[in-house]
């Protein structure tokens, strides 16, 4: 046994108690807002001087074999709740009530009433668990934290205070790792690693970049002296350098996936490993990205993990690689010769500019092997925001607004506190920097990026917001399936023609649909917990928040009336949208299948658009 120390601190009984609580109030909210629980409101008690709002909504569900619950909350927009923090209470058969604290047993309490089949309770009652550990070790390491503000720590740092992402009740699953694996691999353990190089040959690898970089002066670049070395390894094994390509890989992936199934090709030298390289990096968010620390501006680095997390295992799509460089290449070139994008918004394009894919001598042979077995082995670089910011500048990622500060204060209220704003004023600013060049891309050339926490960088000046920088292009970007000349003047042949570009590269769908991507990734991904936090600690109407998102977006359609019949079309004020139910997705619609594809996210129901009937509308 290792580790005993770490593990010591962070399963205290105060901590494990509070984590779980935590859990609880987030399932129990998420659960209501996709319509998996449907409880019953029954009376109104006042709220306390120190919380939001003024009541609080009793509610009570009554679930199999004569289980219930009972809890307050309060509802919210977008058809959401906030669980009242020590209100939630469990009785069985009729005896009294206890109060309740276990998400798991909640869980399990309710399993038959949700339909989930035995064994994807299992399934997710691990993940369950190794959410709550992780938790665990965040809050007791945030117990003891001395630093002053998330704001003051490096860029690749404050990746690693993060807590999850805020919509899955089991956002750190991390099926695959075992509690060593956590300890260095996972992003709140905040471990530097020096990744490991293999050379692969090229007659199975693709290297793919952008215009004007080619694999010698990208790795030369990454490696330094390394670069020399690594090439001596394989003439001293009588091997030509030039008939391989580098990459860095996991040490996870290595041990776990890529020695098991590539044995044969390290047994004849189609992969040789050439040990660590240089530099130090940490994971970020992902888990699969990492961030260069020995030299921050150089590249970031995505590679695949066979870890499933969130609903997905964290491999990287061959093709999905192989296309990087030339979706990254059409992004920036619709920026680049827009005078909006570019002058006025600034917008900043961290770049997936090369790629290496090597592919599976037997997986490669049928098409619908389990979809883990294709995102074995490859790489792809990604520029670094801080290659790209200016000297005054720095970069946080829109995920930390979702956050506390380790004092407790909101990071939109302390970026607000060093702007020297009043927080109203702070909103609209940030609101004006993030919508303008989203709804711009929107607008103007159909096009909808997946702007969630962590696609998305904010960048700001002591505090105020001065930019954004957008990033992961490849499966992460939607275009329009209607004729607009600005896209079809802007897209490159290459992906015209490719019918991959519909479906796996660029997904071709319809302005309804690219809407949903937009309300569910930004509106329900990211606004709808800003605004819980600022109500939580500041009671700041949430009506005040989404009516300045409405007239941020307004002003931006007053800039642009050239554009009102695609305002029509891609309607971002209607009554109510589909709503996408991430967590019921795992419960009820895919369990646990290895199939050949991806799950698709699911679509439940309806959800209420706090956009609708604002300012007149």
């Amino acid at each position: 046994m290792e580790n005993l120390d770490r593990l010591d601190s962070a399963l205290s009984e105060d901590v494990w108690t509070t984590v779980n609580g935590n859990l609880l109030r987030k399932v129990l909210a998420e659960f209501m807002y996709e319509d998996v629980v449907t409880p019953a409101a029954t009376t109104t008690v006042p709220a306390g001087d120190d919380e939001p709002g003024e009541s609080w909504t009793r509610y009570h569900l009554t679930l199999t074999d004569g289980i219930e619950y009972r809890f307050e909350a309060q509802r919210r927009p977008l058809d959401s709740y906030r669980i009242r923090e020590g209100s939630v209470h469990r009785r069985d058969d009729g005896t009294e009530w206890h109060s309740a604290g276990d998400p798991i047993q909640f869980f399990l309490d309710a399993r038959e009433y949700i339909g989930v089949d035995p064994t994807t309770a299992a399934h997710l009652v691990r993940e369950y668990n190794n959410t709550l550990v992780a938790d665990a070790h965040i809050r007791a390491r945030k117990n003891q934290c001395e630093a002053a503000s998330i704001l003051d720590l490096p860029y690749a740092e404050v990746e690693g205070e993060m807590e999850g992402h805020p919509w899955y009740t089991y956002n750190k699953g991390r099926i695959g790792f075992g509690y060593d694996d956590y300890l260095q691999y996972a992003p709140e353990s905040k471990e530097p690693q020096r990744l490991s190089w293999v050379a692969v040959s090229r007659e199975r690898g693709t290297f793919q970049s952008v215009e004007g970089l080619d694999h010698t002066a990208l790795i030369a670049d990454e490696l330094g002296e390394y670069y020399e070395q690594f090439r001596e390894q394989l003439l001293d094994r009588g091997l030509d350098p030039a008939a391989y390509l580098f990459l860095p890989v996991h040490d996870w992936q290595w041990n776990d996936s890529i020695v098991q199934l590539f044995a044969g090709d390290i047994a004849t030298d189609a992969i040789v490993p050439l040990g660590k390289g240089p530099d130090e990096y940490l994971p970020q968010q992902s888990i699969r990205t990492f961030s260069n620390t020995t030299t921050p501006e150089k590249h970031h680095v995505k590679l695949p993990i066979r870890v499933l997390n969130t609903n997905v295992y964290r491999g990287i799509l061959g093709e999905q690689a192989e296309a990087a460089p030339g979706v990254t290449a059409f992004i920036k070139s619709v920026r680049d010769n827009d005078t909006f994008l570019r002058d006025d918004c600034e917008l900043l394009l961290p770049g997936e500019i090369a790629s290496i894919n090597y592919e599976h001598p037997l997986f490669s042979q049928f098409d619908d092997a389990p979809y883990q077995y294709h995102e074995l082995l490859g790489c792809v670089w990604r520029e670094s925001v801080l290659s790209l910011i200016d000297d005054d500048e720095r970069p946080l990622t829109l995920a930390a607004l979702l956050h506390e500060d380790f004092d407790g204060t909101p990071i939109a209220t302390r970026l607000a506190d060093r702007a020297g704003l009043e927080l109203t004023a702070w909103i609209d600013e940030f609101l004006e920097v993030l919508l303008n060049p989203l709804l711009h891309y929107l607008y103007k050339y159909g096009l909808v990026f997946m702007p969630h926490g962590t696609n998305v960088v904010l960048i700001h000046d002591d505090g105020r917001p001065t930019r954004i920088a957008v990033k992961d292009f490849v499966d992460e970007v939607a275009i329009t399936d209607r004729d607009f000349p600005e896209l079809a003047a802007a897209l490159p042949d290459e992906l015209r023609d490719d019918d991959r570009y519909k479906h796996h590269i660029l997904h071709q769908i319809p302005p309804e649909s690219l809407c949903h991507r937009m309300v569910g990734t930004l509106f329900v991904g990211v606004f709808r917990y800003v605004a819980d936090l600022l109500a939580r600690h500041h009671d700041y109407p949430e009506e005040r928040f989404w009516g300045q998102v409405r007239s941020a977006m307004d002003a931006y359609q007053s800039r642009f009336p050239e554009f009102e019949d695609r305002f029509s079309l891609f309607d971002l004020y209607q009554p109510r949208f589909k709503k996408y139910c991430l967590n019921r997705n795992r419960m009820v619609r895919h369990g646990y299948e290895d199939t050949s594809t991806r799950p698709d996210v699911a679509t439940h129901g309806s959800v209420s658009n706090p956009l609708h009937n604002l300012n007149g509308k």
